[in-house]
């Protein structure tokens, strides 16, 4: 009677503890949906790592771009500061060169305003050069008997020129060499230009009369003289005046050979 009634009693039903205590879901052990949502979980915990990573790299940049531009910035001011300063500094060059090419032209002027001055003062003299020397001469004697003896003039005119002064040109040497010129100022021109007539005779000797010039003048004589010899030997007629080369009747200028004509 018993076990008929047991056979024929309902199966025993799970309660809630039953169904907590199943082997899968005791405590130590993971599910299927819950490892994947630990492994999500720990990749975007990575993902975020690298974010951060990436962030702090941006945030360096940044400062490192803000650094830059404010050097940049500083850099273009120092820039504008100079290209400033050396529009000033050109300004000032310039106008320095302005006034030196000012005073280089006042100087000429002035040059020669004092050249002007010193050759008609010399219009009057004569250079006699190779005459020998002796102590104690008395120059304007050894002058008139240079005059009589080599220039061939008679001795009643030698007596009749007068001389305003006469003396040789130079201190005194004390060693032999270079014979000291002797310059003579005649009192009157036109026994100058006589006297000065006569230098033909001195063709072929060591001996030479010339015109007194201030040093400026001798030497731009000296660069015109072998020009007026080439104008020659073409057959051209070239006569020195001065300082001044005239060709056939015209005044020669050249920038470069005569630059005191401009």
């Amino acid at each position: 009677m018993k076990k008929a009634q047991s056979a024929s009693s309902p199966a025993k039903s799970e309660t809630p503890s039953s169904k907590r205590l199943r082997p899968a879901d005791s405590p130590g052990t993971t599910s299927p949906a819950g490892k994947d949502i630990a492994d999500i979980l720990e990749s975007i915990d990575k993902r975020l790592s690298s974010f951060d990573a990436r962030l702090s790299l941006v945030e360096i940049l940044h400062r490192e771009f803000k650094c830059l531009r404010e050097s940049l910035e500083f850099s273009q001011q120092q820039v504008e500061t100079l290209a400033a300063e050396n529009a000033t500094l050109r300004e000032s060059v310039k106008c320095l060169t302005e006034n030196v090419t000012q005073l280089n032209r006042e100087n000429k002027k002035i040059k020669e305003t004092v050249i002007d001055l010193q050759a008609p003062s010399m219009r009057d003299n004569l250079v006699f050069s190779g005459i020998p020397e002796a102590a104690g001469e008395d120059a304007e004697a050894t002058v008139k008997s240079f005059i009589k003896t080599h220039l061939k003039l008679p001795e009643d005119t030698v007596k009749n020129i007068v001389f305003d002064r006469v003396h040789r040109l130079g201190p005194i040497r004390a060693t032999a060499g270079r014979l000291r010129p002797i310059v003579a100022k005649f009192g009157h021109f036109k026994q100058k230009e006589h006297v000065k007539s006569r230098g033909r005779e001195l063709k072929g000797t060591d001996f030479s009369v010339n015109d007194q010039f201030p040093k400026e003048i001798l030497e731009r004589r000296r660069v015109l003289f072998p020009i007026r010899r080439g104008f020659i030997q073409k057959g051209s007629r070239a006569v020195i005046a001065v300082d001044r080369l005239y060709v056939d009747g015209q005044l020669h200028r050249d920038p470069d050979i005569t630059p005191w004509l401009y």
